[in-house]
């Protein structure tokens, strides 16, 4: 942490993670656009008590189950993503055995070694969606978010989204994908079309998965089946927006 802060400041959390993504951008992994929606998601962050609700971990331990009873999970990886938990996007997908895959809507060559390299430097072994690795395509989507790996996303059941992606979590969804989102909004076009959506900071959400998905590791595949089917994400989605619309002063269901 920046030696200004100081980590009784207040804010030193929000402060350090800004930090994050602009040392991300100044290594070509974060977009100028990253910037203006990282502080999009502060806003909500801010009125969520800027911790993680007990609704959140609740999506957080039905999201770790889905990820361990999937055939072939991958973790759909951005410049925010990385730029805020490479590392921990790394030890969850060697948790959970899931994949790890570059896709970007601002995407360039440069750009995705960039990513590429930081996951690595991280502990990654390989990573998918690179260059001319992501050749398959979805049809639906008309950014460069369609390219995707056939080896990666396109051959997923599973796929985890740390961040907002709107269109493309709905055409993912439309393939008969299980969709695993993280999305501070919850009355986002993600939040809506996803099966589960965590309601949280992909700060805190990640860290919280690797936890969640330790502790269920060894669990029997028919106690993490009942774990899915008792989580309704519509259900969940409310109760997060009615903390939300409590603001910082009318809260009084989080999880201390």
């Amino acid at each position: 942490m920046h030696r200004s802060i100081g980590i009784r400041h207040p804010r030193a959390v929000s402060l350090y993670t800004r930090e994050l993504l602009v040392d991300g951008y100044k290594k070509g992994i974060v977009v100028t656009e990253g910037l203006i929606a990282h502080g999009r998601g502060e806003a909500f962050d801010y009125l969520l008590g800027e911790q993680t609700t007990e609704f959140a971990q609740d999506a957080i331990r039905t999201a770790s189950a889905a990820l361990l009873l999937a055939n072939y999970p991958v973790i759909s990886v951005n410049g925010n993503s990385v730029a805020l938990c490479a590392r921990q996007i790394v030890e969850l997908s060697k948790i959970t055995d899931a994949v790890v895959e570059v896709n970007l809507f601002h995407r360039s060559k440069e750009r995705e070694i960039a990513i590429e390299k930081e996951l690595r430097k991280k502990g990654a072994n390989l990573v998918y969606g690179v260059g001319s690795a992501a050749s398959s395509t979805i049809s639906e989507l008309q950014s460069d978010r369609r390219r995707v790996d056939p080896q990666g996303i396109y051959k997923a059941d599973t796929v985890l989204v740390p961040l907002e992606d709107c269109d493309r979590t709905e055409a993912l969804v439309k393939m008969g994908k299980k969709v695993i989102a993280v999305d501070l909004n919850p009355l986002s076009r993600t939040a809506s079309a996803a099966q589960i959506t965590i309601v949280d900071n992909v700060v805190r959400a990640i860290p919280h998965m690797i936890s969640e998905a330790k502790r269920l590791k060894d669990t029997d595949r028919g106690v993490l089946s009942q774990i899915l089917q008792q989580f309704s994400n519509q259900q969940n989605l409310s109760q997060s927006l009615q903390i939300i619309r409590g603001g910082p002063n009318g809260r009084s269901t989080e999880k201390q």
